[in-house]
């Protein structure tokens, strides 16, 4: 019998004491953990908790087990919404299956609890958005479900929304990219799975009065398709307000929360056209992206922002010269031509009453601002100036100033 898990080893080292070579269904109860927000598996599933944390036990095929602890270890290490793989127990004796052992996702619920409990019930038309958001996201990382389900997802409160993330990986396949033949079958797959989950949930007196199980299941694909087409679709715009446009829409792609990786401007008789690779990104990767391109220590979130204005600019610097520009260049020649000169611009006596990344990230909002209202891109300048006579006057001081230094190249 082996017992193989991934870092941190302390996690797996408290596991060890665990009756590895007994069936799950034969251990002991007092070993076990009840988690009321659990959803329905078709496996024997177990929760014990050590050291202040939850595992979930599930026994499979040791084939199934393999394939999923790989799978979820590349998920987890891309920043995919899956759960955390620990480790899997394999050669157990008497021909036993495999168990595979993943961390409990903390505040997670089923989507039957979510329906069950009052308190906690969400309406089905965020859920199926929610579902709908975590397939395009697979989708786009060549990731076919292959069981997509409310039974197969978790759902977390996320100020206010809700996060899907994937439980059950093993039909799922890693492809370099999805063709539209195979992302339309996974999302049949996924239509059929609903509507027998939706069914299941009006049986049992769940499902909100006046919701049709099969309208709610057919709604699945359309709402696929708009999403889809959200984020991956180019568009066509007059060059001079290529700035703002191209802004306007890498903030439409962050607010369906997703992320962007290249942009790419393409000069026709018809305009400049735009191509955004969206992609998710893993938790703190905008501030380490900024930190090695620009030097400078942000927030998230402002990272988010201030990589979206630096992958413009190296866009805009492509399509000016003609030629490639690197990530390094752009990195350099945006922080001294257009962020610090900001950041230097700030009246002395305003200097201090917000970091200095957002000042630039509220300028650039100011500057969409007025672009939208003119139907023109007015430029960072002339934004900055504006900002600084209108609007950080009446912005309070903040109680705390954050360290934030641009590094000059």
């Amino acid at each position: 019998m082996r017992y193989l898990f991934r870092p941190p080893g302390t996690d797996g080292a408290s596991l060890l004491a665990l009756p590895w070579h007994q069936p799950l269904e034969e251990w002991d109860p007092d070993l076990l953990l009840e988690v009321p927000q659990r959803g329905i598996s078709r496996h024997v599933v177990r929760f014990v908790a050590e050291q202040g944390r939850v595992f979930a036990l599930k026994e499979i095929a040791e084939s199934l087990a393999r394939h999923e602890y790989a799978l979820l270890g590349d998920f987890e290490a891309e920043g995919l919404p899956a759960v955390s793989v620990l480790g899997i127990c394999v050669d157990r004796p008497g021909g036993q299956d495999a168990i595979l052992v993943t961390r409990y996702l903390e505040y997670s619920m089923s989507y039957r609890y979510l329906f069950s409990r009052p308190s906690a019930r969400q309406s089905v038309d965020q859920l199926m958005d929610t579902l709908v958001v975590l397939l395009v996201r697979l989708h786009l990382a060549g990731v076919f479900w292959g069981d997509c389900s409310l039974s197969n997802t978790l759902f977390r409160l996320d100020a206010g929304a809700l996060a899907a993330h994937l439980v059950d990986a093993e039909t799922a396949e890693r492809h370099p990219t999805l063709s539209r033949g195979q992302r339309h079958y996974d999302l049949d797959l996924a239509r059929e799975r609903v509507g027998a989950e939706m069914l299941d949930l009006q049986f049992g007196d769940l499902l909100p009065a006046g919701v049709d199980p099969i309208e709610v299941a057919d709604s699945l694909p359309v709402r696929y398709e708009r999403l889809w087409e959200e984020v991956t679709r180019e568009e066509v715009f007059r060059a001079d307000e290529q700035r703002y446009r191209v802004a306007e829409r890498l903030r439409r792609l962050n607010d369906l929360g997703f992320d962007v990786g290249e942009v790419e401007l393409v000069t026709s008789d018809e305009g400049a056209r735009l191509r955004v690779e969206t992609r998710v990104s893993s938790p703190g990767q905008h501030r380490r992206e900024l930190m090695r391109l620009t030097g400078l220590e942000v927030q998230e979130n402002q990272a988010r922002r201030l990589l979206n204005d630096l992958r413009t600019f190296r866009a805009w610097l492509e399509q000016k010269t003609g030629a490639p520009v690197s990530e390094a260049v752009a990195g350099i020649r945006w922080l001294a031509e257009v962020y610090q000169p900001v950041i230097d611009a700030i009246p002395p006596d305003l200097a201090g009453r917000l970091a200095p990344a957002e000042v630039f990230h509220e300028v650039l909002e100011h500057r969409w601002f007025l672009s939208e209202r003119e139907g023109r891109d007015v430029g960072t300048t002339r934004a900055a100036r504006s900002y600084f006579s209108t609007v950080l006057p009446r912005t309070p001081p903040e109680l705390t100033t954050p360290s934030v230094i641009a590094k000059r190249p």
